[in-house]
């Protein structure tokens, strides 16, 4: 079986009776929680909008569903292809396909079935890494990775993070060398652009890294492909160039956990020191010889530097079997995160209650 297929055919594994989950293996610190918030198919991204309307995006399931507060779940758009991102912004929810973007204005105020409007056709439309994850950034900008559409290769318009001006319809390049984000936040205090990477495959069980970076500014280079975890020149395309001469990882996280969704905590239901920290769903390996991943990891940072890598949640992966894969995690209004997992068709909530 080829490899992409396969990765999606085991993110496209929904259990029928979601609502038995055993969520009684998932392992969190003293004074958390976790429980199901909502059954929606094949749940990816995550988007908040003004109203507590939580729209989730899919990739296999064609699909996109809104998660109105009191938990009652309805299909937004259908017929898509792979809509994996989804933001929100004045009132209009913006969804991304494989080489489009489409809008729904007013989303809150007609929470149905309806058709989305287009809004850019002008992404590549390759499937592989075509699917994306997207957000507003704090200037008001659309971003939008385009990743890269191989395992290994260097080809131009591709393995970047761009931004979309909403009005003038322009696409430009924010940073490059980036294989394949699908997740990103700013800092609440610096602006500061954080993003995961997934690591290139077939360089054994050990190497390389996946990676959480720092784009403190527009035009900095990651590495892909020439290099891969800030030290590691590959094979192929790392004789020309040097590690050096590319922005090294911020953290380097487990190899080929598949890290996915990254948020900062910005809510005030979790302890003070959760704030400002960063929380990663790995949504797990898939040709690794042992499995890792399959948890919500935690960075802790002292100014704009990571400190620590650790597990936050984690006991979707027991020993080699796997009931669950994180992929975007969302902070909610009352200040509890929600993890969505493509696996298991599910919305989680996980909260927090002074032991």
């Amino acid at each position: 079986m080829r490899p992409l297929l396969a990765a999606l055919l085991l993110g496209a594994a929904i259990p029928a009776l979601s609502q038995n989950l055993p969520l009684e293996r998932i392992q969190l610190p003293p004074g958390f929680r976790i429980e199901l918030y909502a059954t929606v198919p094949n749940a990816r991204s995550l988007a908040l909008g003004a109203k507590g309307t939580l729209f989730v995006g899919s990739r296999s399931g064609n699909s996109v569903h809104a998660v109105l507060p009191d938990r009652k779940v309805v299909k937004l758009a259908e017929g898509l292809s792979m809509p994996n991102g989804v933001a929100y912004r004045d009132g209009a929810l913006y969804i991304a396909e494989v080489g489009r973007i489409y809008r729904i204005a007013d989303v809150e105020k007609n929470l149905s079935l309806q058709k989305p409007q287009l809004f850019f056709d002008k992404l590549p439309t390759d499937v592989h890494h075509g699917w994306k994850f997207i957000r507003f950034g704090p200037d008001g900008k659309l971003y939008v990775p385009i990743g890269a559409p191989c395992n290994i290769c260097d080809r131009d318009g591709y393995a970047l993070i761009g931004f979309l001006d909403l009005q003038k319809k322009a696409f430009e390049i924010y940073a490059k060398g980036v294989r394949n984000t699908v997740g990103f936040d700013w800092h609440p205090q610096t602006r500061e652009l954080w993003f995961t990477d997934n690591g290139r495959d077939w360089l054994g069980d050990e190497r390389p890294a996946d990676e959480l970076n720092r784009a403190a500014r527009a035009g900095m280079h990651f590495g892909f492909p020439h290099c891969h975890q800030g030290d590691l020149p590959d094979p192929e395309f790392g004789r020309s160039r040097k590690c050096s001469e590319f922005e090294p990882p911020a953290q380097n996280l487990g190899p080929h956990v598949a890290a996915l969704g990254m948020r900062f905590y910005t809510g005030g239901m979790f302890p003070a020191e959760y704030r400002n920290q960063i929380f990663i769903a790995e949504h797990g390996s898939w040709n690794r010889s042992k499995k890792i991943g399959y948890r919500i990891s935690l960075v802790r940072l002292e100014g704009n530097k990571a400190v620590s890598y650790q597990p936050f949640a984690q006991g979707w992966l027991q020993g080699d079997s796997v009931w669950g894969r994180p992929v975007d995690v969302e902070v909610l209004p009352d200040g509890s995160l929600a993890v969505s997992d493509d696996s298991a068709g599910v919305v989680y909530r996980i909260s927090y209650q002074k032991p």
